[in-house]
Formats: C-alpha cells, structure tokens, sequence
C-alpha cells in the first residue's frame, strides 16, 4: 500500500489521522510493512519481523493512547512476550523468549504503538557500530557504505530511511531498569 501522508508525517501526525478515522491502524501497519519488505533489504536494520503480532496487537484492540494506530520498532535488547531477544548476539539463539513485556513495552502499547519488529543493535550494545556477528551490519540509509553508529543503530537507520516513524533506542545496558529514548522523525 502506498500512503504518501506516511513518509510525510511525523508519528504524532499520523496518530492524529488515526483519532480522525482518515487512516485506520489497518492501513498505517501495511504502509509499515510494505516500507520495510522494500527498505530493509538494504539496511538490515529490523532483525526480527512481527508482523503477526503487530496485526494481533491491532484485532485485540489498541490502546487509546496518544499514539494510538503508529507503526513502531523495538530494539533487540528489549523484551516482547513470546519474541526472542537476542540483544545483538548468538549467545541468545537458544535461550526461550520472554514470558512477558518488559515495562517500557508496556508503556510503549499502553500508549498505542504498533510494535511490527525488533532491530538491529551491536553485541550486547557494547560498540560504537551497528555490526553484530548475529545479523551482520546495518546501514545508513544516506549512506550505505556507512553504519547509523551507536547501540541504537538500527532504531536510527529504520526511523531515517522511513520504515518506521518512532523506534526505541537504550543506553548500554538496555535493560527496563534504564532510561530509554525514542528515535523519531520530523520535517
């Protein structure tokens, strides 16, 4: 699906669509989606697909949260139920997925968003580049040749290269206990 207000719109843009029934969570998700199937290929920078759970989240009934409907990408060091974190490393491969969100998850549906993937960090967060052994490196959408730098590097080159609007982002330890920021896009 083509929706041009999505590479336009920031995410509170596309959440005020939502609240006025011009675009459905329905149709933001496919925008996402398609973005992603063309983009990603490229950029490597969503290391686990949800897309099944994104379109769970939306038939079970989003949150009426000040996001509500927005397309949003976790990064990899932080749990979803059932989705394996694999925080950048092959040391995680076997380990079960978590049985439940960790708090910022939470918050982040609590607050409407469309969680359609995980993305791509450094082992354990620990470099300054986006090049983990367990999915290879990640790209700079404005430059390819180049990493999006930082533990963060996926949520960065995913929100630049316009597959999603929002991603989450952490400091080194990437655990719930510790302060999150969100990657967001605007004009």
């Amino acid at each position: 699906m083509y929706l041009a207000e999505y590479d336009e719109l920031d995410a509170t843009g596309l959440a005020e669509m939502v609240r006025r029934k011009d675009v459905s969570p329905d149709e933001l998700l496919r925008a996402a989606i398609d973005r992603a199937q063309a983009r990603n290929t490229l950029l490597n920078a969503i290391v686990t697909p949800m897309y099944d759970e994104a379109t769970s989240q939306i038939r079970s009934g989003l949150a009426q949260g000040p996001f509500r409907g927005v397309p949003f990408l976790l990064k990899d060091g932080t749990d979803y139920a059932g989705v394996p974190t694999r925080h950048g490393s092959r040391i995680f491969d076997k380990c079960p997925p978590p049985l439940q969100h960790d708090d910022v998850t939470q918050k982040y549906l609590d607050a409407g968003l469309v969680i359609f993937g995980k993305t791509s960090m450094p082992e354990l967060g620990n470099s300054g580049t986006t090049e983990a052994e367990a999915y290879g490196p990640c790209s700079n959408p404005w430059d390819t040749t180049r990493s999006p730098g930082g533990s963060s590097g996926g949520s960065a080159s995913a929100v630049a290269g316009r597959i999603a609007p929002m991603a989450s982002g952490g400091d080194g330890g990437a655990r719930s206990a510790t302060p999150r920021l969100l990657v967001v896009w605007w004009d």
